[in-house]
């Protein structure tokens, strides 16, 4: 027999649920909204401090400030403060520069720069095809002067400022080379840069050395790939060593001919949520590989390495790495600048995420003989006994 609730205790009922759902929100509401003005208070306290700074420089500060820099330190300091040693700000033009490096094209002379101890310039390298190469100066000379300016007067800095330019501008260089000075005219010009270099070693093994993937190495990796395997590789070793990574995307067009079809890596968020960051087709080589790698390899060359490894492709050759399994995104801000922020891990499909523990290498070799590439001949050796040679 059904028993019948009166209508009064019903509405007390219907009333007891509304007073306990409005407790419950009110609590939640309560403590959400007093973590809100506790977020509020400490960023008010910050920015109450870096008032009380500012309004102390500028009543104190004996010269002129320049307010484009100090709104850039600003955000520097401020993306330092999160202690991030891959996060950063950069300036408008630090990330127009960035933005030309990925792309793997640059407009200039062609030169990479060092401080001498004599407080000049000396050159360290000269990229091919470059203003600079065409030139006939080398590495080790020494530069004076750019522009009628002395180097020494305005600083390392200064000088490599005065050296970028838009592409058909001239600069002059005041060159020292054995105690003698020489003018050198260059006009500056858009320059590809090569991060990949090919070459066919004896016995017909193939190598591939990459230096950096960047917008352009796939198109380069993929014609030193098709070249070596139609002029009779039998195995491939490639060399990442003192290679520092790049970008993903160019990464995961390097491994797609190499690889069979699947998940190759995944990133995983803050808000634990994960992403695919590269996938294989089903065309994949079957040659037998080696990855060359030393402690300066990092990130998306970390990334190769622990790829072709893990896919049973390779086995990896030389000392431990470096250990960046961490991605960075960089977002333009409405400054022109932009930031470059840690937001996620990535990993291959199969292992854990290396950064901070770098990847051990299946066959451990350093190089001690001066003059004496010892990887690379155990490298060979190693793809050899997989070839059955």
């Amino acid at each position: 027999m059904n028993k019948k609730i009166s209508l009064g205790l019903a509405i007390s009922l219907i009333a007891v649920s509304i007073a306990v759902t409005f407790i419950l929100t009110s609590f939640f509401s309560l403590q959400s909204f007093n973590e809100k003005v506790v977020d509020v208070n400490e960023k008010a306290k910050k920015y109450t401090a870096l008032q009380s700074l500012d309004n102390y420089v500028r009543e104190n500060y004996f010269g002129e400030i320049n307010e484009e820099l100090l709104s850039d330190g600003i955000l520097k300091g401020y993306v330092a403060g999160i202690d991030d040693k891959y996060s950063r700000y950069l300036t408008a033009e630090e990330y127009h520069n960035e933005v030309s490096d990925n792309s793997g094209n640059l407009v200039g002379l062609g030169i990479t720069l060092a401080e001498d101890e004599s407080g000049y310039i000396r050159i360290d390298s000269i990229i091919n095809n470059s203003p600079a190469f065409d030139s006939g100066i080398t590495e080790g000379d020494i530069i004076i002067s750019v522009d009628g300016m002395d180097v020494k007067e305005i600083g390392f800095s200064g000088a490599a400022d005065a050296m970028k330019g838009a592409e058909g501008s001239e600069v002059a260089l005041v060159i020292r080379r054995d105690g003698k000075d020489m003018e050198y005219k260059f006009t500056r010009r858009a320059i590809e840069m090569r991060t990949v270099e090919a070459q066919m070693m004896s016995g017909f093994i193939g190598y591939i050395k990459i230096t950096g993937f960047k917008e352009n190495t796939p198109e380069q990796f993929i014609d030193a790939l098709e070249g070596l395997t139609a002029n009779g590789a039998v195995a491939l070793v490639f060399d990442v060593r003192d290679n520092s990574g790049g970008l993903v995307s160019a990464l995961g067009e390097c491994l797609d001919p190499l690889l069979p079809e699947g998940i190759v890596a995944v990133a995983e968020y803050k808000d634990g949520s994960s992403e695919t960051l590269i996938y294989s087709d089903s065309s994949e080589l079957t040659l037998p590989m080696a990855v060359l790698v030393n402690e300066n390899t990092a990130s998306a060359a970390e990334l190769f390495a622990a790829s072709l490894h893990d896919f049973n492709k390779a086995e990896i050759v030389g000392s431990k790495t470096y250990g960046k399994g961490v991605m960075q995104s960089t977002t333009e801000l409405d400054n022109g600048g932009a930031i470059v922020l840690t937001i996620a891990k990535y990993r291959t499909a199969f292992s854990e995420c290396y950064d901070g523990i770098g990847l051990t290498p299946d066959v451990q070799v350093e190089n001690d003989t001066e003059g004496v590439d010892s990887q690379y001949d155990k490298a060979v050796e190693t793809v050899l006994a997989n070839t059955g040679e």
